[in-house]
């Protein structure tokens, strides 16, 4: 069955990005840290309590109001023909208490097939105090980035649906501040996502029926930014995302959902530079100063691996002047740009929830790893939910992140069984 087929392919991979990052026999010497950076990091940032307590596993969650955000095309999916969700995270308050983001979305069906939403993300990075080279005062200033969304969701046969999103980003860190004789400005996007959902209901396994469901969303399309005319532009956190969800009914007051979400930054991977008789020479890897989609298709096979190097530190070159590069390196670090996020959510009665979930990203590309957990309450037209992060290391920025996140059903429930034609 094509369910059960995809759902072993996503953990086979999950196991492979877990083995290449701290398998047996990979030391912390093999391991050459080459993190992938973008702009307007903030639209990567997760805001919604639900997903973020499934270890921001939220790709083929059932629909909500946060959908639009994690995969549009399910929203066709949803019971409620309205909704409108709030959400507010308290930013990174190990190192500042003025950091917030703040989320506002919400979708209403259009007839059996159509599905709109939108969404506004705001993210304040607090009060920031200007100096010039001598410490001196120039003036204070509050960064702020906002992102606006316009969904529209398309239901192609009873158990499928595609979703594409419009979006405008606005990101002013600098408010205009001249440096070094350089004038700075904001930078501003135009973005496009992309999804597509599968649900079905029809699954019993071991005796249990439930729900599964498949997303596959490519996220944060759009052009290379910078702050300043002469600046090198960056790219946007392209992300491609591939979710399963199974939800076991297991009787009529108790039900358990498992989600695991594979992700990849479709971004190139920083190449591996050295100076070689006294030029900046590219010893492994791609160049990255490409265009918006050759660099997306190029994230998937330039990874520079780990070069070998003699006993002063040089790059070991091959008899046809190319450079020694560990055998299998590439394709580990390429295996290592995977993140793996994985949840569970219990609800009783459809009234009380509890989540728990992992959020893994190796070492060599950041580092983020960390437990999750939250509750979740519904009653009537209102639901909240609630995350809390509890990070692995010490001193770690993202260590007791709260969301919280209230939700509004508007208007009556969707037929639960729409005579769309397959």
């Amino acid at each position: 069955m094509l369910s059960h087929k995809l759902l072993i392919y996503t953990l086979f991979v999950s196991y492979l990005s877990f083995a290449q990052g701290g398998g047996q026999g990979v030391t912390q010497n093999d391991i050459q840290l080459n993190t992938i950076t973008t702009a307007l990091p903030f639209l990567g940032i997760n805001p919604d309590s639900r997903s973020g307590a499934m270890g921001d596993a939220g790709t083929a969650l059932s629909p909500n109001s946060s959908s639009i955000m994690w995969n549009t095309a399910m929203l066709n999916f949803a019971e409620s023909k309205s909704e409108i969700g709030v959400s507010y995270t308290p930013w990174l308050r190990q190192l500042t208490n003025d950091m917030h983001l703040s989320y506002l979305s919400g979708y209403a069906r259009v007839g059996t097939r159509h599905v709109i939403g939108g969404a506004l993300r705001y993210f304040s990075l607090g009060e920031i105090t200007f100096t010039d080279n001598a410490g001196n005062y120039i003036r204070e200033f509050k960064p702020n980035e906002f992102e606006l969304t316009l969904g529209y969701a398309f239901k192609l046969a009873e158990k499928h649906s595609i979703g594409v999103n419009g979006k405008f980003a606005y990101s002013n860190l600098t408010g205009g501040l001249v440096t070094q004789g350089t004038e700075t400005k904001a930078a501003i996007a135009g973005i496009a996502d992309i999804s597509y959902a599968y649900r079905t209901e029809d699954i019993n396994w071991f005796k249990v029926n439930g729900i599964y469901s498949l997303g596959v969303t490519i996220t944060n399309i759009g052009n290379k930014v910078a702050y300043s005319a002469n600046a090198r532009r960056d790219f946007l956190p392209t992300t491609l995302k591939i979710g399963n969800a199974y939800t076991a009914k297991i009787d009529k007051y108790n039900s358990l959902t498992v989600s695991v979400d594979i992700s990849k930054l479709l971004v190139p991977t920083p190449p591996v530079y050295a100076t070689i008789d006294g030029e900046q020479t590219l010893i492994s890897g791609k160049n990255n100063d490409v265009g918006v989609i050759a660099g997306m298709m190029q994230s998937f096979y330039d990874a520079p691996g780990r070069v070998i190097k003699d006993d002063n530190g040089d790059p070991v070159a091959n008899e046809d002047g190319t450079y020694q590069v560990k055998k299998g390196s590439k394709f580990g670090e390429e295996m290592r740009e995977i993140m793996i996020g994985s949840g569970l959510e219990y609800w009783y009665n459809d009234i009380f929830a509890v989540r728990g979930g992992y959020f893994y990203e190796n070492i060599s590309k950041g580092g983020r790893q960390f437990f999750t957990m939250g509750i979740g309450f519904k009653y009537n037209i209102f639901s909240f939910d609630f995350s809390y992060l509890a990070a692995m290391k010490r001193n770690n920025p993202l260590a007791n992140t709260m969301r919280f996140t209230l939700r509004f059903t508007l208007g009556a429930k969707a037929n639960e069984k729409e005579s769309t034609p397959e």
